[in-house]
């Protein structure tokens, strides 16, 4: 199963006809001031207590190629987390207030899933190499989420997304934040279940037609029957919450994380408190998205790991925030 089936890489879409993308860098973000920390993220928090868990594929399940093994156990600091993804609203208002250009609006394009684009044919550039079914599109961005003659207008509770590490990154600088380490992460969406596939358990997310998460129905890529009731991402708040109150943690966008990416890490990691590798070309995200499935992706899951370069974007990805307790 290659890195690039759940998400192309910046790599893999087609360049640009003019400039050079290859030059291009987000604006630097200083951290927010002036502002109250609760005005520039206002999203509700859960606490995450300080724990032990079990962190890997205790099933059996996983891709090899993504290293969810060792199972091993880690040590964790208490630390509070982001019950959403951020959304489209919260972007939108670090946009304003910043003035900030994210990767995909300053290289002009960013990758859509072709059911979903929206937008005149020479919008088009082409199809990622081994994924056809992710188009480059230009003008598809954070408020062009399906291209653009799309909007995030009357969307304002749906996860952001086309949004890079690197745009990641530049919101929490100005937030306050951080991206949860992949650790904090797992432990977060497993919300006190030992070894549990899902956040709910081990049911399967759409057992006797009762969907729990935002995945792919059908035959994919071609029909999506969206018996979950979406075709691309749902507002935020959408399905029950775990344990511990996070929302949507499997399923609907694919969350970024703070470390670099390594498919051996589990076998060296820290047992207290690991922090990723210290080098490394792709970071983690976690958590899968609305076009996972079992017979192409099936990475909804707790345990489940993929990774993209920095500087890259498409319409399932986006982020959730951390802070020490």
């Amino acid at each position: 199963m290659p890195e690039s089936c759940c998400t192309p890489s910046r790599g893999d879409q087609p360049a640009v006809e003019t400039g050079d993308p290859g030059a291009a860098q987000p604006a630097p973000v200083a951290l927010g001031r002036g502002v109250d920390a609760g005005e520039r993220h206002p999203i509700e928090q859960c606490a995450v207590p300080a724990q032990t868990f079990l962190m890997g594929d205790s099933d059996g399940v996983g891709y090899h190629a993504d290293g969810e093994t060792p199972v091993h156990p880690v040590t964790l600091e208490p630390f509070s987390i982001d019950a959403t993804s951020v959304t489209n609203a919260d972007f939108a208002r670090f946009a304003e207030a910043t003035g900030y250009a994210t990767e995909a609006e300053t290289f002009g394009f960013s990758a859509v899933f072709h059911l979903a684009f929206a937008g005149p044919q020479e919008a088009i550039m082409g199809q990622a190499s081994g994924t056809p079914w992710w188009l480059g599109v230009k003008g598809a961005d954070w408020a062009h989420p399906e291209g653009p003659d799309s909007t995030w207008q009357g969307r304002e509770d749906h996860p952001a997304v086309h949004l890079s590490w690197n745009d990641a990154e530049a919101y929490c600088r100005w937030a306050g934040r951080a991206l949860p380490t992949e650790a904090q992460w797992e432990a977060a969406s497993r919300g006190g279940l030992e070894a549990k596939r899902y956040p709910w358990g081990s049911r399967f997310p759409g057992e006797k037609r009762k969907w729990r998460a935002n995945i792919w129905q059908g035959r994919f890529p071609v029909d999506n029957t969206a018996e979950d009731g979406f075709l691309t991402t749902a507002p935020v708040r959408t399905f029950e919450p775990n344990a511990y109150g996070l929302w949507q943690t499997v399923g609907n966008v694919w969350e970024w994380c703070a470390d670099w990416f390594d498919p051996r890490y589990y076998a060296h990691s820290p047992a207290e408190n690991p922090a990723g590798p210290e080098h490394g070309q792709s970071r983690v995200m976690r958590g899968g998205s609305f076009l996972c499935h079992d017979s192409y992706c099936n990475r909804y899951r707790n345990a489940a790991r993929s990774s993209n370069t920095p500087d890259s974007s498409m319409s399932n990805t986006g982020f959730r925030t951390v802070a020490p307790a």
